[in-house]
């Protein structure tokens, strides 16, 4: 016999543990007693419909309220695809400007022997953003952290550096090798992306 999700019950035991619940429930015009498994279907229901309609209907009026007031609303209505682009988010074209704009590069000191390096790879450096941040377009609300760029340099007694680039996806960091070639540089980079699967779906 499967038990039913919540019980209400006077046991001190029971009520302690619904507590926490009970002014949201309350809030959200929820609370009624459960006395079937049947119930926690109905109760679902009522939440969903609080949290996705209820919840967010008064701003939503007084929005409308104040569009209307301005004269604003009966445009949108009446040339609702002008408005779209100021109202609804699409994903942007992605473009090496954009793209640009987006990363900080963090270089070496200048006139260290890591940095001559750096400056010419950066001219060189293809961003994919998919593969340093997982993100196929540019969110609505922007990154965060910021996509960054860094540098693979081989350190004292860490053996070979990586010929191949990195990401770090969770602070949004692409990690490009250092090649003295364009052509090893293109070579290690279409590799490693093209045997990179699963990004550019977030």
């Amino acid at each position: 016999m499967v038990a039913p999700l919540l019980v209400f019950s006077p046991q001190p035991s029971t009520l302690a543990l619904l507590m926490p619940l009970e002014e949201y429930l309350a809030n959200a015009g929820c609370l009624r007693q459960l006395k079937r498994l049947e119930d926690k279907d109905r109760l679902v229901d009522d939440i969903l419909m609080f949290q996705v309609i209820h919840r967010v209907r008064g701003p939503f009026e007084r929005f409308r309220d104040g569009l209307r007031t301005l004269g604003v609303l009966d445009k949108i209505q009446a040339h609702p695809e002008s408005f779209r682009p100021l109202l609804c988010w699409s994903p942007s074209i992605l473009t090496a400007d954009l793209i640009d704009t987006l990363f900080t590069i963090h270089l070496s000191p200048v006139g260290s022997n890591k940095r001559n390096a750096e400056e010419i790879g950066t001219k060189k450096l293809g961003m994919i953003l998919a593969f340093a941040t997982g993100a196929s377009t540019v969110p609505a609300i922007g990154f965060s952290p910021q996509p960054s760029v860094e540098f693979l340099h081989h350190e004292a007694g860490s053996g070979t550096p990586s010929k191949f680039p990195k990401a770090n996806t969770c602070i949004n960091c692409l990690k490009l090798p250092l090649h003295t070639s364009y052509k090893d540089f293109q070579e290690h980079m279409d590799f490693a992306l093209g045997n990179t699967h699963g990004f550019g779906i977030a």
